[in-house]
């Protein structure tokens, strides 16, 4: 009798074990999803248990027991990175555990494109529910001294000759209130919850980095004091086209306009210049409006950028047609004619905008 007990013991153990070894092989094997895609958010002191909770919550085919001891296996308890994951069809418990403890969260994506102006930029920011905001309610011209960078300008404002202080020309000081230009415009990733002054940061810096080597390369004999003056020109370049061949001669026009102490009379400057009194259409009023814009009034460049300039705008005005072109107008496709004389000019001006022939 005793024998038959303990042969039912051995063989009842014996077959237990042998059920959970094909039950922990089944956790360690099987996905825990196969045709769709889950977020989970691992927040800050969130217990394994909890975690486990949220992945049952999303209907994940999951071994809470056995997630538990390939967490363990893993030393993986006190690793778990807070986050928001995407977890794809075909991971398994020990993948998903690993992603976790990497720290490898989804990364959201925000773009600034080439053109915009900074208030565009910050519209973009605020409707995007991955961002943490801290800036709503601040102020444009609060905005740089909030994100700490007021007085680190080295790209921005450095002079080329070491005996010129540039923080203190009337442009540095321009900068230092007006964040406009200052960001690179450029496709950013990023986590959940990010502040928007990280991502500010990282288009600050960007910039600077861009400026600086393009900066570094310039052609020579331009006339710009700083590298920011030539972000001011690039921002106008950006707005004045869309043709990216075009860039070069657009730069040329407007460097040869600034030697031979021409006014640039762009008309982008003056819609920035207008504000949110613009609308859609400039009026003769507005080319002689004493605004810092109204480059049909002021001489040279306008105190501050007017948008985002991107890096073939930069390369242009650092590296400019050498043609004798001084005005251009729109042929009403997005590319321009260009002439050298004022007559030749008006008679583009007649053939393309006031269509006559």
């Amino acid at each position: 009798m005793n024998n038959k007990i303990i042969g039912f013991v051995v063989l009842t153990l014996s077959f237990a074990g042998g059920w959970m070894w094909m039950d922990y092989q089944s956790a360690l094997q099987q996905p825990l999803l196969v045709d769709r895609t889950v977020l989970i958010e691992i927040e800050k002191g969130d217990s394994l248990d909890r975690i486990i909770n949220k992945l049952e919550a999303e209907k994940l085919v999951l071994k809470p027991f056995w997630f538990k001891v390939i967490a363990l296996q893993k030393n993986a308890l006190k690793k778990l990175k807070t986050g928001e994951y995407e977890l794809t069809p075909g991971l398994t418990a020990p993948k998903i555990i690993t992603l976790f403890v990497q720290g490898k969260t989804k990364q959201h994506a925000i773009t600034f494109p080439e053109g915009w102006s900074f208030k565009e930029i910050m519209r973009q920011i605020e409707k995007n529910t991955n961002i943490e905001h801290t800036l709503n309610g601040v102020a444009v011209e609060n905005v740089m001294n909030k994100l700490n960078l007021d007085a680190k300008f080295p790209a921005v404002v450095s002079s080329p000759e070491p005996e010129k202080n540039a923080a203190s020309t009337p442009d540095a000081v321009a900068a230092k209130q007006s964040p406009e230009g200052l960001f690179f415009p450029d496709t950013y990733f990023f986590e959940k919850h990010t502040p928007d002054v990280s991502l500010l940061k990282r288009a600050y810096d960007k910039m600077q980095s861009v400026l600086q080597q393009e900066w570094l390369n310039k052609a020579e004999g331009l006339p710009f004091k700083t590298p920011y003056e030539a972000l001011i020109l690039a921002s106008i370049v950006e707005k004045e086209t869309g043709a990216a061949a075009e860039r070069p001669q657009i730069a040329g026009v407007f460097i040869r306009r600034l030697e031979q102490k021409m006014l640039l009379q762009t008309d982008p400057t003056v819609i920035y210049g207008m504000g949110d009194s613009y609308q859609g259409d400039i009026k003769s009023k507005d080319l002689t409006a004493a605004t810092p814009y109204n480059t049909y009034v002021i001489s040279g460049l306008p105190p501050t950028p007017i948008a985002m300039p991107g890096r073939a705008a930069l390369n242009a005005v650092l590296h400019p047609d050498q043609g004798d072109s001084l005005y251009f107008v729109g042929r009403g496709d997005g590319t321009h004619v260009f002439s050298a004389t004022l007559k030749d000019h008006n008679s583009a001006v007649d053939k393309f905008q006031r269509k006559k022939k």
